[in-house]
Order: C-alpha cells, then structure tokens, then sequence
C-alpha cells in the first residue's frame, strides 16, 4: 500500500481518526470519570503525535523518492498525511486544557505548535501545486471530484488549532514563567488574528469547490466521505471565532455550516449503508494492483516450473 501512488495517501487519515477519539474522551470521559481519563486522553495523544508525525515526514518522502509523478496526476489527497499533525495540533490544545499539571501542559503545547508548524506551511505548499495543476489540467475526473473540497481541511482545521493553542497558552504561560509576561495574551491575539487569515483563505477554495461540483455529475463512491471532514473542520473554525470575538455574523454562520455538515452526513451515511448492502461500494484500486502482480508472479512461476498453473507439463519457450 505504501508503494501505491493514491491509496498510500489515505494513512494519514489513520491518526486523524485517532485524534478524534482523543477529543470525545477529553470531552465526554473527563467529566464523567474525571482524572485517569485525563491520563487515557494524554497517553492516546502521544501516540497520535507519532503516527501523524510519521505519515507527515515520510509519505511525501515515498511520493519523491518511489513514486513517478506528474503535474497532471496530483491531487488534493497529497493533504492527508500533512493535515495529521494540524488535526495532532489541535487535538494537543483540547487535551492541554484539561491537563492538572501546568509543565505537562506546556510540553503538550509545545508539541502541539510544532506540529503546527509541520503541517500548515507544507499543505500550502501543496495547495500552490494543487492550484496550478487544476490551471493547467483542468478539474479532477468526476470520480474524484469530491476532492476538490479537501484543501479546506488544513485551512479550517488550521485555524482552529492555533486558536485554541493560543488559548490554552494565555492560561498555563503565566503558570509556568514561560517567556515573559504577556506572553500567553500575544500568543491567543495572533493565533485569532491568523485563524482569521486561514478562514478566509478556505473561503477561496470553499467557492472553487462549490463551483467545481456544480459543473459536474458524479456518481456516489468513497470519495463522498470528502464532504465530511474539510466542511466540518471549517465549521469549528467559524464556531471558534464566533466565541471568540463574540459576532453574531460568525454565530449565524457557524450554525448553518453546523446545519449543512450534518445534513451531508446524512446523506453521505445512507449511501454508504446502501453501498454496503448491495456490495457496489467497495472497491480498492490498490488491491486490484495487487491481484494482477500475484497473478502475473504466479503465472512467471508456473512457466519457469514448466506447468500451465493446472499441474500439467507446458513447454517451456
């Protein structure tokens, strides 16, 4: 899988899953069974940190050093692995927050504007890519063209973590002596400021997005779980802001994106259900791949043998 040029790219949705579980445990176990599920949430995290780590440094390595690519072939999956550590960051902010030792929870934010610092730059990276190669190659096929809502997974999920982290960081830089005083306010001040930059970046693909799927007919697949995440990201963003600020501009907004998100899970949900019952929906390419190298190895195997694969003598060329 790690060889595949497409498929190897969906690791990183792995520790995203993860950082997920992480959040419901910080924000439903903690309150009910109160300071070991702080230590589950910690303990769940630093692994998080390794796998997002891992898929962020090395997936882009193997698209460089294995892969042959081309301008034509990129797609907005190159995010997956790099959005891991922004989802990470984020996820650091929430479990920094319920954190009873204010040194543990600096180490946490730390981490976590590191990983920050790892995935946001690099996705932009890959969006200045993704933005030539959809000027020059025109849309992703329609099979796919559900990507095209994925670049706004790390600008919302961006902006959200560096709001959070600046949070966090106004309440525990104090408790620790870090830097000097005021150090923590200026970090929360910047981290709206920037969250504000990325929401209105994510409002520029947000309408490539809806302009791209109005232009075209696709079927339901996989990809349909592409809505989802990038929607629902940008969604947390705005609610963030809208708290932060307050403004009932963000409030609106964020409450119909909440509407629509859930309205998409739904959809997407009975899809897939139907999906699964007629058994139309699974589909890997990358297993596909991996069926007709066994069957040529196999087939190479049996003539070098001197058998047709039967049992029976074949001539050998």
């Amino acid at each position: 899988m790690l060889r595949h040029p497409v498929q190897s790219l969906f690791l990183g949705t792995v520790p995203m899953g993860l950082a997920t579980i992480v959040n419901m445990v910080v924000f439903v176990c903690v309150p009910a069974w109160g300071i070991w599920a702080t230590r589950l949430a910690w303990a769940l995290w630093w692994i998080d940190v390794v796998l997002a780590a891992s898929t962020c440094l090395y997936l882009p390595f193997v698209v460089m050093y294995v892969h042959d690519t081309q301008l034509s072939t990129i797609t907005a999956a190159w995010l997956l692995p790099i959005v891991s550590t922004i989802v990470a960051a984020a996820s650091g902010g929430i479990v920094a927050a319920v954190l009873p030792n204010p040194q543990y929870a600096l180490w946490t934010l730390i981490v976590s504007y590191a990983l920050w610092g790892m995935g946001v730059p690099l996705a932009t990276v890959v969006l200045v890519m993704y933005f030539h190669r959809l000027t020059v190659h025109k849309l992703p096929p329609r099979e796919v063209i559900v990507s095209v809502f994925l670049p706004l997974g790390p600008l919302g999920q961006g902006g959200f973590a560096i709001q959070q982290l600046g949070k966090v960081a106004r309440d525990v830089f104090p408790k620790t002596d870090s830097l000097i005083p005021g150090a923590g306010d200026t970090l929360y001040s910047m981290g709206f400021i920037v969250a504000l930059i990325l929401w209105g970046y994510g409002l520029v693909w947000l309408f490539f997005a809806l302009a791209s799927i109005s232009k075209s007919k696709f079927p339901f697949n996989m990809g349909w779980w592409g809505f989802t995440f990038p929607l629902g990201v940008m969604t947390v963003s705005t609610t963030q802001m809208a708290k932060e600020l307050p403004s009932a501009f963000f409030k609106v907004l964020g409450s119909m994106f909440t509407v629509v998100v859930v309205l998409l899970w739904l959809v997407v949900s009975a899809g897939t259900i139907k999906g699964v019952v007629t058994r139309q929906i699974f589909f890997a390419p990358c297993a596909a791949d991996y069926e007709k190298q066994y069957n040529a190895r196999k087939t190479r195997e049996n003539l070098e043998k001197g058998t047709d694969g039967n049992g029976t003598e074949s001539l050998k060329p």
